[in-house]
């Protein structure tokens, strides 16, 4: 068995056997496990609308199911800043039903925001890795993660098993309300399914390229990520990892944002990180991907220096960038389950490149239960 040197690093290869965990959890051969989900069945309002509470990685996994849940189950969702949420109050009379989602289940914001919920009347959904924490404990209705414990403070496994989740959240939705049938439910859930050994086969590839790459773009001072559509929150949430494990300055953006300011920021300092994978089976990715090859036209253009995540078999993207990354080719609302694991590879190196200790980032706790 492989020792790691860093817990981080161990975290993200347990990924496929912590989203098999998960999946076992909610899934029952070849679709949603009815009995897991039956608590699930009275938990949304009236109008479907959802309110996601949450803070750091769990917001970004949030932002990825507002896409998801609004496309696969036609549901009106937001998402907020757990810690506005918590202060600000609200409307009394629009009461959506809350989603609050925490690794710990004690983030203090995030608790504040489900009991603020709670005292309005609103009905909650927590997803959290701990089944016995406060939010689990004290919301309408758990979904708990599979992901086991997590050391490394930088979220890696018990991000992508939230994504998991609460991609079968939507999958459910969308049963429940007429937006899927039983066989389209069925071949996600196969999907799903199959991206865990995908994932799997990847890592030891991912790994040996981003160790490599972390030490060609060291110097930068500042990155810029880019994503469109569902893949936006992954951007923000690579730019989060490298802040955090590394103690490099980057900012997450939608691509389309980009000529709206940041530009100016490109250099030979300032790369860019794009998203640029495709679901060829969906009209809608394929016209965000034609967009994404137009912007790297003209960043190659500006001789701008740039990273992409992109699919396996591309050849559009790598004649067009700096470096490429390649993920096996998946439906568009799962990718960002395999694109964001290569961007945790190579925020786990740039911080070896730093010299950061990068299972405890300074200034940092794994649960914030004080703000």
């Amino acid at each position: 068995m492989r020792s790691f040197p860093h817990a981080m690093l161990r975290e993200i290869y347990e990924q496929p056997d912590a989203l098999r965990r998960t999946l076992a959890m909610y899934v029952d051969g070849p679709s949603l496990d009815a009995n897991a989900w039956a608590p699930v069945a009275d938990w949304t309002n009236a109008d479907g609308e959802v309110l996601i509470a949450a803070s750091g990685s769990s917001r970004h996994s949030g932002l990825v199911a507002e896409v998801t849940l609004e496309d696969l189950a036609g549901m009106a969702v937001d998402v907020e800043y757990a810690s506005e949420y918590s202060c600000r109050g609200g409307n009394p009379a629009h009461k959506p039903s809350v989603i609050v989602i925490s690794q710990s289940g004690e983030t203090s914001d995030t608790l504040a925001a489900l009991r603020e919920a709670q005292s309005l009347g609103q009905k909650t959904l927590a997803i959290t890795n701990h089944d016995t924490s406060s939010m689990a404990r004290e919301a309408t209705v758990s979904l708990p993660l599979g992901a086991g414990k997590e050391l490394a403070i930088p979220a890696t496994k018990s991000f992508t098993c939230q994504l998991a989740v609460l991609y079968l959240l939507a999958l459910y939705e969308g049963s429940k309300r007429g937006h899927l049938d039983a066989n389209a439910v069925a071949a996600r859930v196969q999907e799903l399914g199959q991206l865990t050994e995908s994932i799997d086969s990847q890592l030891e590839p991912w790994e040996r390229q981003m160790a490599d790459l972390a030490a060609k773009y060291r110097s930068a001072s500042t990155f810029l990520y880019l994503g469109r559509g569902v893949h936006y929150p992954i951007a923000r949430e690579g730019a989060l990892k490298l802040k955090e494990a590394s103690y490099v300055h980057a900012e997450g953006y939608p691509s389309g944002e980009l000529k709206h300011g940041p530009n100016a920021l490109v250099s030979d300092r300032v790369p860019v990180v794009i998203l640029a994978t495709v679901d060829r089976h969906s009209a809608d990715s394929r016209r965000r991907y034609e967009k994404t090859l137009q912007l790297l036209t003209d960043l190659q253009a500006q001789k701008a220096t740039v990273l992409a995540i992109a699919n396996a078999g591309d050849e559009d993207v790598p004649r067009l960038v700096s470096d490429c990354v390649f993920v096996e080719v998946a439906g568009e609302h799962i990718l960002p389950i395999a694109e964001v694991v290569p961007l945790q590879l190579f925020s786990y190196f740039m911080a070896l490149e730093h010299g950061v200790d990068v299972d405890a980032p300074r200034n940092l706790a794994k649960a914030v239960i004080e703000s």
